[in-house]
């Protein structure tokens, strides 16, 4: 019989590895970085060939006109609630009630 100290102090015999690109897990390491790098790259070809638009010397001017335009909007909405209510037809307007 062979002895338990005999067998407890020798080293296992470990299974060829093989290339380091045959490991899912060194794939699973590698892989988020490069994919990060990728993205980088791609945003930055996005930024150099797809500027953004040069913002107009009076656009605080344009955007005053257009909040006038509202508030002129907005003031007429009681004359048209007004001119809806004269053109619905009897039969649709809801009881009155004492």
């Amino acid at each position: 019989m062979t002895n338990r100290a005999t067998l407890a102090s020798a080293p296992l015999a470990e299974a060829p590895s093989g290339p380091w690109w045959r490991h899912p897990l060194m794939w699973m390491v590698v892989g988020g970085p490069a994919a990060v790098v990728v993205a980088g790259f791609a945003t930055l070809w996005l930024a150099v060939h797809r500027p953004d638009p040069v913002i107009e010397a009076d656009y605080y001017r344009r955007g005053i006109e257009i909040n006038r335009t509202l508030a002129a909007q907005h003031a007429l909405t009681p004359a048209q609630q007004a001119r809806n209510h004269v053109t619905t037809p009897v039969h649709d307007l809801p009881p009155v009630s004492p």
